[in-house]
């Protein structure tokens, strides 16, 4: 072998070496362009925003403590607690008052002290009440102040207290004792001893305060499937209203249309041949309605989303920054996801939004069904919001939070993962123009949205609730209902109430209406109301004065008082409707946001009901009030049980007070009427089912705020659009490299129920 083809050969297998080191590099090392660039500099932030966050464990803990050191009286754990008991029902943050907080953020005053709510039962008491605690300050509490009379004008009465979970078991086992009474009859109905039945209760729970009296439904339960679309048509009136459990009885038996006054009754009808019996098989898991098991093996992988160099936001603590915008955020076990001093580059633009309510009010011909008005925060919105499923429920690189609570136990919390913030792509554009006269050239922007999501179980459904941020300044809140819908044993006329979506099961007809609290700050805390329509003018045309033309004029009106300003739900809406403020953009305008509403809400309950008062934020898809710190909320946990007496009634809110130039609230409620049909089984979709409202700017700025997003597109025809430098788009096939390795997929969720 010649020396030229020794050094040939020594030189490529250098060059291979060389070639081989490279790669173990480039394995061992992520691409520079895939490398998270740094965020770009955010405000400051010294912890302010942890003055709006939750509790921790260590203090609801603390507080638990407290209370059980400095009460004197006996306390027994929520879970395990009877009627006759005294217990911690609730802790969960005292928010600050506005004043307080805005001195601290703004004025450079002291940081208000951090305090607790703690809701306790007094069951083993000569008056038996709820009593709401301020304790404080954390996280070493020595003071607690009694805050019920102050809230709510007076006492709770015992009543109006939100059923336990230990309530629940106490009742199914006296249902339980009660069905044994008809054994023949739930074999002949049901091929069952009763034992494998499962209750649903309904609420209100009876007509006039001080009731305790619920109807339970009864359905097939069949593990792995929904037993809410297998009723076997009994239903059964409990009285639990005594605080001794001994004492509760069951007043009414309902079966196919008929009623009886117990379950021995029912069996001697059967026995007697006098009742006519539907006789149910006993529903199998691969057939039955409720079956979400796929049909079919997996198929090829959808679509994935991610961020080539790492999330463009930040989350720290309850605190979210990303692209100009910034928020706290937290969760209230009762009423869910709440956001407080929203603001966009710098500027704070929403003081608070928080979910306020989920009504969902049903009928039937069945007395569960028709009686049933579900006012969900005295369910627990927040609290059961439960693990999310990363890559269905929020993208599977979404950045994942954990929510702590402690609610009718002495022991807090946790559900992980409960709650999601990503960057969404929507695949659409924000803005864009193709221009193809005078000059040739293409602008647009990508509408990118961060998204802040939590989605909570109640019974059947699941609510999905989105607080969206956009890059024209605009914020959008939105939710989804999905889940099971609720039924009826089909009987009778029943098509009168719903549709027939099962051998023998209705879908009864609801309405859903969501409650909103958005308290704007609009350029500073005075802010005034602006509604603008359009009208058509009849003129002559000014150039000849012999033709009529009917030109469009833009009506400008501003409402002076609360009444004005109360519109009633499904009442046409001024097209145009801001909160203004007295200071101006450079085109002399004042500097607004537009409140736009998206919803197709059912028919709010009749004003002559007697529970009417408990949910009278109804009335309103918008109304707008002075800020009152007395006025938190527009609802209560508490009107659920009583609504016939409410604790809280939103429509004394609305007294007429002048809303000029005044610190104002906006109350919003959005909805929509469902009459379940075939395509509802097993589950009801999210498409069509998703209402919510805008916050937009209007002339709050001088031009769109976008246009200085640096994801902004242009190129001309004198470039070329391929060109990496020229255009961020001729990038993306690089940045395709730069796909993450996700970490294995894992879900929790059922480990802490």
């Amino acid at each position: 072998m010649s020396l030229k083809t020794v050094l040939i050969l020594l030189g490529l297998a250098l060059a291979t070496i060389f070639a081989l080191v490279c790669v173990l590099l480039t394995r061992e090392r992520t691409p520079r362009s895939c490398q998270q660039l740094p965020l770009e500099q955010e405000d400051i932030e010294d912890g302010q925003s942890l003055v709006f966050a939750d509790l921790t464990p260590e203090e609801m803990s603390q507080v638990v403590r407290y209370l059980q050191g400095h009460l004197g009286v006996p306390l027994v754990d929520a879970s395990r607690a009877k009627p006759s008991d005294n217990c911690i029902a609730s802790v969960d943050l005292q928010v600050p008052a506005k004043a307080e907080v805005l001195w601290f953020l703004d004025g450079g005053g002291a940081r208000p002290r951090r305090e607790a709510l703690a809701v306790l039962y007094f069951g083993n008491q000569p008056e038996p009440n709820i009593t709401e605690y301020v304790v404080g300050p954390l996280p070493m509490p020595e003071y607690h102040r009694d805050v019920t009379v102050q809230k709510y004008g007076g006492k709770l009465p015992y009543h109006r207290r939100p059923v336990t979970g230990k309530e629940y078991m106490d009742i199914n086992a006296l249902i339980q004792s009660e069905l044994k009474k008809a054994p023949r009859f739930l074999t002949a109905c049901c091929e069952s001893d009763g034992s494998d039945l499962v209750i649903l209760t309904t609420a209100p729970r009876g007509f006039k305060s001080s009731d305790r009296v619920t109807w339970f439904v009864l359905f097939h339960n069949v593990a792995g499937t929904g037993y809410y679309l297998s009723p076997v048509g009994l239903e059964v009136l409990v009285d639990h209203g005594d605080l001794h459990i001994s004492q509760w009885q069951l007043l009414q038996v309902f079966y196919n249309g008929r009623y009886f006054s117990s379950t021995g009754d029912l069996e001697q009808e059967f026995v007697a041949g006098a009742l006519e019996v539907v006789r149910l098989k006993q529903p199998q898991a691969d057939t039955v309605l409720g079956s979400m098991k796929p049909r079919r093996p997996p198929g090829s992988p959808g679509p994935l989303q991610f961020e080539p160099q790492g999330p463009r936001y930040r989350v720290r603590n309850n605190r979210v920054t990303f692209q100009g915008w910034s928020f706290a955020f937290g969760m209230n076990p009762n009423t869910g996801p709440r956001l407080f001093d929203i603001r966009y580059r710098g500027e704070r633009i929403v003081h608070e939004l928080s979910l306020q309510e989920a009504l969902a009010l049903y009928s039937s011909n069945c007395p569960g069904g028709m009686s049933t008005r579900y006012l969900d925060g005295s369910f627990g919105i927040g609290r059961f919001a439960y693990e999310l499923v990363r890559g269905l429920d929020c993208p599977y690189t979404a950045t994942y939070v954990d929510r702590h609570y402690l609610a009718e136990t002495d022991t807090p919390r946790t559900n992980k993962n409960s709650l999601c913030i990503f960057e969404h792509d929507s695949a659409l554009p924000l803005r864009r123009h193709f221009s193809d006269s005078q000059s040739l050239y293409y602008g647009g922007l990508r509408k990118n949205t961060l998204v802040i999501r939590t989605i909570s179980t109640l019974i059947n459904y699941d609510y999905i609730w989105d607080f969206m941020f956009h890059s024209s300044g605009a914020v959008e809140v939105r939710v989804h209902a999905t889940g099971y819908i609720s039924s009826s044993f089909f009987h009778g006329q029943g098509t009168d109430y719903g549709n027939r979506v099962g051998p023998h099961t209705l879908g009864t007809m609801h309405l859903h209406h969501i409650h909103y609290k958005v308290d704007l700050d609009v350029d500073g805390q005075l802010n005034s109301l602006e509604t603008q329509d359009m009208e058509y003018e009849f003129v002559k045309d000014p150039w000849s004065a012999r033709n009529t033309i009917e030109r469009p004029y833009l009506r400008r009106k501003r409402l002076e008082k609360e009444d004005e300003a109360a519109f009633p739900l499904n009442a046409p809406m001024p097209s145009y409707l801001s909160f203004v403020s007295p200071n101006s953009n450079k085109w002399k305008h004042p500097r607004s946001y537009r409140i736009q509403i998206i919803s197709f809400a059912g028919k709010h309950l009749p004003t002559n009901s007697s529970m009417e008062r408990s949910i009278s934020w109804g009335r309103y898809q918008l109304a707008v009030t002075r800020r009152k710190e007395e006025e938190p909320t527009s609802t209560s946990i508490y009107n659920q049980n009583d609504p016939w007496t409410p604790t809280v009634t939103f429509a004394d809110f609305i007294n007429n007070e002048t809303i000029t130039n005044k610190d104002l609230v906006a109350w919003i409620t959005v909805g929509f009427l469902h009459v379940p049909h075939a395509e509802d089984i097993p589950n009801t979709v999210t498409v069509g089912n998703g209402v919510g409202f805008f916050l937009r700017p209007y002339n709050y700025f001088n031009e769109d705020p976008s246009v200085d997003s640096s994801d902004s597109v242009y190129f001309s025809s004198d470039q070329d659009a391929g060109a990496c430098g020229a255009n961020p788009l001729a990038c993306l096939s690089s940045a395709a490299a730069c796909a993450p390795r996700l970490s294995p997929f894992h879900f929790g969720g059922f480990l802490n129920l």
